[in-house]
């Protein structure tokens, strides 16, 4: 059967780069990504088989493995690549270049593969009872019910045309605001309000009630608890580290948003950071388990075979890759890295990838800590490298640039072992898969430099209103506060503890910490959409299938949604920096002085779109 083809390179390719965009688009708005892998499968079989005529599992296969890449790369990058444009802003170092933004990504990617590669005989083959990999499987269900593909492919381009038209009309023509706001004038410091995009209505679908929830509860606690208390007890105060009194701070442009940008993205970060902690200490019976089962099973089950379904890439171009690649970490001017700091990449790299691969398998990837991963390498190789002399801005650039790595490393680790274990299911060629990994992440890290400079660029950097980027900006603070920098401690010891009150609750860390780091405007339509699953899933229905198709038919739209969404932004961004007459092209498409519907007309439109989720999703029913 074919497999390995032209066909599938360049539409996977293609894949890798539009869901590589999207997350990172998405990453950087609400700090979390969604799996590409059955989106990728699903538009595959839509194009392979509905256009093309083409009727090869594999060659769908190999598409959602080079395209599924995309997402993971993309992770990696904006959970720490960002730290190193806010430091650039505040004019501390220059900005990294393109180059170096994709050397770190495909050092990382390719790492992540190669260090992969020597487990999968014994993870995925021997192990084929014990290890789930939840996402591996699922994707290839998708891939043998492929007779569905038609109807299911297109759901998805569905979604994807009626999020990139929405977006382009809310933020590009501006005809409504796509951010709605009110502050609370009877309750002061207090405010809600909603974006209406539908990228946020299509994660907090994916998500569930439940998730999306703990984001929206986290928001609450900020919004109507702490800066109500800011207001009432330190009205009058200059806090650190603004420098105008918290009154002032509301009465300027922006109004309650100001006590987001000042104060409570620091306590969100300290209970990101403190969530981060705690599922890596929680994990880490698991993660020491599954390390020592892992190096007992490096290189195990590894026969030369003469069959195709038992083909790795050879053991010697693992080994001699490695090197290299540690050589180019070392060696290149472009990787601000010195021998230390290398060997510090390749041995956190090497205990990471093996904790990530079999733990994917375990929990799936949707719950592997990368950001824990990540938070425990900043902290260890800032100590070493202030340790060892590397202190001020080269240490803390060096640090960022070794999260960077590790993090693409441990989220494509992660990914290259659920895509192995599709193949395993529907009769892939490990190695055709291995070299389509790889070539997934080749072409993402060369799109990841300028998408990351384009949306930087466009909506006016990191770490904003618009472009919140949390877990990069808690990464910039941990370095900042390991060198010794200026950090408004209380604010972040406030964000630990509530974090750990909400841990001895029981209730999960990590999603309400980010909702009380994100401002509530992103965790309201997120919770909409979760609340709209929630009502799908409580629906009487003639059998559990029915039931099923109808919810996973919602979860298709909203990956389009997601998809058309980041394809509409990063065209956005693009026309954002086009110079024309005065402005740039992308003034020159704003009509609102000719036709703006406002406030009221942006959540009529919203209530639309959520419309359109919930026949999607019935019509996977009908189908």
């Amino acid at each position: 059967m074919p497999e390995f083809t032209v066909v599938s390179i360049v539409l996977g390719a293609l894949l890798a780069i539009i869901f590589g965009g999207a997350n990172a688009y998405l990453g950087l708005r609400v700090g979390m990504t969604v799996s590409a892998s059955i989106p990728a499968a699903v538009i595959s079989m839509g194009i392979i088989r509905g256009i093309l005529r083409r009727n090869s599992i594999l060659e769908n296969n190999m598409v959602q493995t080079i395209g599924s890449a995309g997402e993971s790369v993309a992770a990696g990058a904006i959970f720490t690549l960002p730290a190193l444009f806010m430091w650039a802003k505040d004019g501390l170092c220059d900005a990294p270049s393109l180059v170096t933004i994709g050397l770190i990504a495909l050092c990382g990617g390719a790492l992540g593969v190669f260090m992969m590669i020597p487990l999968r005989s014994a993870l995925i083959v021997k192990e084929h009872g014990v290890l789930a990999y939840p996402e591996g499987q699922a994707c290839a269900e998708v891939l043998m019910a492929g007779e569905e593909g038609g109807a299911k492919a297109s759901t998805v381009f569905s979604g994807l045309g009626i999020a990139a038209f929405y977006k382009f009309v809310a933020d590009g023509l501006k005809v409504f605001p796509s951010e709605i706001t009110y502050d609370i004038p009877g309750f002061k410091g207090s405010g809600i309000g909603i974006d209406v995009l539908p990228a946020l209505a299509g994660v907090g679908y994916i998500c569930g009630a439940q998730v999306s929830s703990y984001l929206f509860a986290g928001g609450v606690l900020g919004w109507f608890v702490l800066m109500p208390l800011m207001v009432l007890f330190g009205g009058d105060a200059i806090l650190y580290p603004a420098t105008k009194t918290v009154n002032e701070l509301i009465a300027a442009p922006g109004g309650v948003s100001n006590l987001w940008g000042s104060f409570l993205r620091y306590i969100g970060a300290g209970a990101v950071a403190c969530g981060g902690v705690l599922s890596l200490i929680k994990s880490l019976p698991l993660i020491v388990r599954t390390f020592k089962e892992a190096l007992g099973d490096y290189g195990k089950g590894r026969t030369k075979s003469a069959l195709r379904t038992e083909q790795d890439l050879p053991m010697t171009v693992v080994l001699i890759a490695v090197v290299v690649i540690a050589l180019i970490l070392w060696l290149v001017p472009a990787i601000p890295l010195n021998f230390g700091s290398a060997l510090i990449v390749i041995l956190f790299g090497f205990f990471f990838a093996t904790v990530s691969s079999r733990m994917v398998g375990l929990i799936g990837s949707s719950n592997n800590p990368v950001s824990g991963m990540a938070i425990a390498t900043l902290l260890i190789s800032t100590l070493l490298l202030k340790a060892t002399g590397t202190a001020g801005m080269d240490g803390m650039i060096a640090a960022i640039v070794i999260g960077g790595i590790i993090c693409v490393i441990a989220a494509i680790a992660g990914d290259t072992s659920q895509d192995l274990k599709t193949g395993f299911l529907v009769g892939s060629t490990p190695r055709n898969q291995q070299i389509g990994e790889l070539i997934g992440v080749l072409v993402s890290a060369l799109a990841i430099g300028a998408i990351l400079y384009l949306l930087s660029k466009a909506w006016g950097g990191y770490g904003t209103e618009a472009l919140p980027a949390p877990q990069a900006v808690l990464m910039k603070m941990i370095v900042e506060g390991v060198m010794g920098g200026d950090l408004p401690w209380n604010l972040v010891f406030t964000g630990v503890f509530i974090a750990i009150v909400v841990e001895v609750l029981h209730i999960p860390v990590l999603p309400f910490a980010i909702g009380l780091y994100l401002p509530i405007y992103l965790s309201v339509p997120m919770m909409l959409g979760g609340l709209l699953r929630w009502y799908l899933e409580k629906r009487k229905y003639a059998s559990e299938k029915e039931k099923n198709d109808c919810v996973q038919s919602g979860v298709l739209y909203s990956s389009g949604l997601i998809a058309g969404e980041g394809i509409v932004g990063i065209l956005l961004a693009v026309l954002a920096v086009i110079p024309m007459g005065a402005g740039t092209v992308g003034d020159a498409l704003d009509i609102s002085g000719i036709l703006d519907i406002g406030n009221i007309g942006g959540l009529i439109v919203f209530a639309l779109l959520l419309f359109t989720l919930y026949r999607f999703a019935l019509r996977g029913r009908k189908k």
